[in-house]
């Protein structure tokens, strides 16, 4: 009988879950939380309660592990946003452009939808068993192999007993918690590589009740420009049940607070009002929910001098990022697919160099994404943690005029699109005809402000803290780069 084990019941450890359901007899889910029925929060995954975006390639990999999937989220509530029309974001470099709709989206709902969603359809798995309630202490077996783990009760549980559980494949899949490395060193692995920066951002969070006939509108979001110094931003998308979620960041001394009545007039003071105004007359249906949790952290497991068959870590186990870039639930979904594509080669869970296999490709999504963070948050002058490197610097460089040139070009647009929703490898932009477009830069001028529709125009409240008015905003057409393409 071939038994996995998966630590964690979030996101990652579900799809872990599935991915490896169908080459083994049995898949153990160990959860410390009691997962709830319902779209609800859970104790701990306080990140939660701020905003998440699931990329078009993590729906993508998601899709592929669990059919249908991404109809249920959309019949459950989830928004999905074509890109870039469904899109109004104004970058460090500019404006960009709503261009014509294309073969990729991006999803909103609250994190507590997605999982629940996802969770049901594992659960229904019959291969697949949760354990809630427990907690892993450790690994069973020695540097070469893994055979199992030991578990105990969560939060001050009766403790008296600390079973073992033999496992084939154990898939720590825990989170931003997870205990991998201290597990590891306890059986002599130790020395992996770690890099972390940490920008010091605050984030702050808020439900609001969308107007009558405004349930959906695009993804809205101002970005920090890190070379200001103060990491400021915001970012508005509509979730389920006709609500609007907003968060707001900024580093330590310019950030967010958790007085409600701040939350409005600090998003009017960004870089542009934008989402100030957009929230300025809605009703708030939340408390405002912090988050001080911004490092960006990576392990690299792939490249342990020892790695024992039978362990593999995903999802935040292997690298946490900044949340605003919106890439965690998506590299989880990829890795979980990697690991399903390596067994599947394999042939069996228990294949001699299988598990070292798995952390290398499921590596491969997590440095993309990894990279893309880092080119922006070395800018922050809050920064902290290693020193980012030379290719760091070049890499920071060369993404910066990629965005700037993506403002005004509908291919280098799509291009970085390619990327960011990690439906492509950041290689796409290593090609000739993207570093070609680059030197050439922006075809058109720079927007003096966001394209609007004349009904998202009518949502936007004149009222601006510098002004008394409204800031500069292009009501209008979309443009395809040729002309007008939506006037609705």
């Amino acid at each position: 009988m071939r038994t996995a084990v998966i630590v964690g019941g979030g996101m990652a450890g579900m799809l872990a879950a599935q991915a490896v359901s169908g080459f083994v007899d049995e898949a153990v889910i160990i959860e410390p939380d009691d997962l709830p029925d319902t779209p609800a929060p859970r104790t701990g995954l306080p990140q939660a309660r701020h905003i998440h975006i699931l990329m078009a390639g993590g729906a993508d990999a998601a899709n592929l592990l669990i059919p249908g999937i991404v109809d249920d989220w959309t019949d459950a509530g989830a928004h999905r946003h074509t890109l870039t029309t469904d899109m109004v974001a104004l970058s460090p470099e500019g404006w960009y452009r709503r261009w014509k709709p294309s073969h990729h989206f991006l999803m909103t709902a609250s994190r507590d939808l997605l999982d629940w969603v996802v969770r049901n359809r594992v659960l229904k798995n019959t291969t697949v068993r949760l354990l809630p309630g427990r907690k892993v202490t450790g690994l069973l077996g020695t540097d070469r192999q893994i055979t199992g783990v030991r578990h105990a009760p969560a939060r001050g549980r009766d403790s008296s007993q600390s079973p073992e559980l033999l496992a084939d494949i154990v898939i720590d899949a825990s989170g931003r918690a997870s205990r991998a490395t201290a597990w590891l060193d306890e059986l002599g692995i130790s020395g992996i590589p770690e890099r972390s920066l940490d920008t010091g951002l605050t984030y702050a969070t808020r439900i609001f009740r969308a107007p009558e006939g405004a349930e959906r509108i695009p993804v809205f979001n101002v970005m920090a420009d890190p070379r200001a110094g103060n990491g400021q931003s915001a970012a508005l998308a509509p979730i389920e049940s006709g609500l609007w979620i907003a968060s707001l960041a900024g580093i330590k001394g310019h950030g967010p607070s958790r007085d409600p009545d701040a939350f409005v007039p600090f998003a009017l003071g960004l870089r542009h009002p934008l989402i100030g105004q957009l929230l300025h007359d809605v009703e708030a249906v939340s408390d405002v929910a912090v988050n001080h949790s911004s490092r960006n952290r990576r392990y690299y497991f792939e490249k342990a001098r020892v790695w024992p068959d039978g362990f593999v870590a995903l999802g935040d186990s292997v690298v946490t990022y900044n949340p605003v870039y919106g890439q965690g639930m998506s590299v989880a979904a990829r890795g979980a697919l990697a690991l399903q594509a390596e067994v599947e080669r394999a042939g069996d869970v228990r294949a001699p160099g299988l598990a070292r296999r798995i952390q290398r490709a499921a590596a491969r999504p997590a440095q993309a994404a990894w990279a893309l963070a880092m080119a922006q948050d070395i800018h922050y002058t809050s920064a902290h943690g290693q020193t980012p490197s030379w290719t760091d610097r070049l890499a920071s460089a060369f993404s910066s005029r990629l965005s700037r040139t993506a403002t005004g070009s509908a291919f280098m647009a799509s291009a970085v699109t390619d990327v960011t929703t990690m439906r492509k490898n950041a290689t796409r932009l290593m090609r000739p005809d993207v570093i070609g477009a680059a030197l050439l830069g922006p075809l058109l001028d720079p927007l003096t402000g966001p394209q609007l529709t004349e009904r998202e125009s009518r949502l936007v409240s004149p009222v601006s803290p510098v002004t008394g008015a409204s800031g500069p905003f292009a009501p209008g057409s979309l443009q395809d780069g040729r002309g007008p393409i939506l006037r609705p």
